[in-house]
């Protein structure tokens, strides 16, 4: 039994997503209470934030009673509340643990997270024992899901009483071996906007993942697709044309794709209970603060600002967001290092502003911060994200630029950010733009350094 004096305590198992949870059982003369699921312990143990939305009991009268190994489409919590049963779990996912098998005694002191595909089983070992599972969907009648013979030899389940001794349902002991069953497809992470600078370089860092061809402004099309196959959306989709907005025609625009759109991929991810990323930026802030942190009310100045800030908002509505705040990207397309790299090949002596403070956030690193989170199990929430070394001015790093392909740095010429507006109908761009990156730290990852990607950014243009 656990010591009541600890918390629970995970343990990985051989099935990927499969965990053996040890609660500690509270214990007196009357005799005993355990807290089955308490969110706020077990997510920060590493449980997924699953949502349950249906509770079930399995009461088994007499010892042998045996269950056969189903698996049907939502993650549950397993345990009990009397007795003690063998419980046996195989993998149904498609993948390289397809058939793999893994079994356990529990009684009242272990829990079991159980990920869908994985198929479910248990035999009583004691007369009276009641099983308990918390699930994430509703049970529909008339609905078959995949399910697992007893006796399949490939994945030799030892059950201590053997099936021809136990009580088995008629249906149970009808069900295909492993042989003739279609593996559970798993559900996929899809990229929306894969086409622009982030969005190429979160393909390549997801490689499994789906490009979705979709105008995210059209909630009906949004609507059609197949978001019960979908785990991850990763929402790279974004109206950036940060003067343009300014116009009428382009407030729409921004305001349809920046805010509109991620309020229904909020209401969709919540709906399908998905995981979303949605990807922000520096300019929800006015740029007053020396450093911009998570927590920092939102000042957004012109209409682009404006329109990420309200989607900031609603992809907060959605449980399972991480929303990723960051600052002057550069990836695979247009964007301040190449416009300098161009400058620099045509000889010419470019002025650039010197009262703008911020770091270079380059796509890729964007996109390993991506995968880390996620592969972390990190907190949902918001998330400064760019990368790392001492802030900088655009006149700072374009000097470095120009360092790097062998021009004089002397040849960027310095302005200020009013004196480059002058005479233009620019949008207002926060003064500051550094991001806070201690809760990034926080959860292990380390941001490379800027001056180092953007070495190795402008490396082909020098050799």
């Amino acid at each position: 039994m656990s010591d009541p004096s600890l918390g629970p305590v995970v343990d990985r198992t051989a099935i990927p997503g499969l965990l053996v949870v040890r609660l500690p059982l509270h214990r007196d003369e009357r005799g005993w209470f355990k807290e089955s699921w308490q969110r706020e312990k077990m997510v920060a143990l590493g449980l997924p934030d699953f949502a349950p939305v249906q509770s079930n009991l399995s009461f088994n009268t007499r010892r042998g009673a045996t269950r056969g190994i189903h698996a049907e489409p939502w993650d549950k919590l397993v345990t009990l509340g009397a007795g003690r049963v063998f419980a046996a779990w195989v993998d149904l996912r498609a993948g390289e643990t397809f058939g793999r098998a893994v079994h356990l005694e529990l009684d009242p002191s272990v829990a079991v997270y159980v990920p869908r595909g994985v198929a479910n089983s248990y035999q009583s070992l004691d007369d009276g024992t009641v099983y308990t599972y918390l699930v994430d969907g509703h049970w529909r009648p008339g609905v078959r899901y995949p399910a697992l013979h007893l006796g399949d030899e490939s994945a030799a389940i030892p059950w201590p009483i053997p099936l021809a001794e136990a009580q088995i349902s008629a249906a149970d002991r009808q069900h295909p071996r492993l042989v003739d069953l279609d593996p559970v497809p798993t559900r996929v992470t899809v990229i929306l906007g894969a086409d622009g600078q982030l969005g190429r370089a979160l393909g390549a860092e997801f490689p499994d993942a789906v490009p979705v061809d979709v105008d995210v402004t059209d909630e009906p099309a949004l609507a059609r697709l197949p978001w019960s196959t979908y785990d991850v959306v990763l929402n790279a989709a974004a109206y950036t044309a940060v003067d343009p907005a300014e116009t009428p025609e382009g407030r729409r625009a921004a305001w349809a794709v920046n805010a509109a759109a991620p309020a229904a991929l909020a209401r969709l991810a919540a709906e399908h209970r998905l995981t979303l990323v949605h990807y922000s930026s520096d300019y929800v802030f006015d740029g007053t603060a020396q450093s911009h942190h998570e927590q920092e009310p939102l000042s957004p100045l012109g209409v682009y600002a404006q329109s990420k800030a309200a989607g900031d908002l609603a992809v907060a509505t959605t449980p399972r967001h991480y929303l990723l705040r960051t600052s002057w990207l550069v990836g695979q397309g247009r964007n301040f290092v190449r416009t300098m790299l161009d400058a620099a090949e045509r000889g010419i002596s470019p002025a650039v502003v010197d009262d703008q403070v911020g770091r270079l956030t380059f796509a890729d690193e964007l996109a390993r911060a991506t995968r880390h989170l996620l592969d972390a199990n990190a907190a949902p929430g918001t998330y400064n994200v760019t990368n790392g070394g001492d802030p900088m001015t655009w006149w700072e790093i374009a000097t470095h630029i120009f360092r790097l392909v062998g021009r004089d740095p002397a040849d960027v010429r310095r302005t200020s950010a009013a004196a480059y507006a002058e005479g233009t109908a620019r949008a207002p761009r926060p003064a500051c733009s550094v991001l806070d990156l201690a809760k990034l730290e926080a959860t292990g990852f380390s941001p490379e350094l800027a001056l180092t990607a953007l070495a190795r950014y402008v490396a082909p243009a020098v050799g």
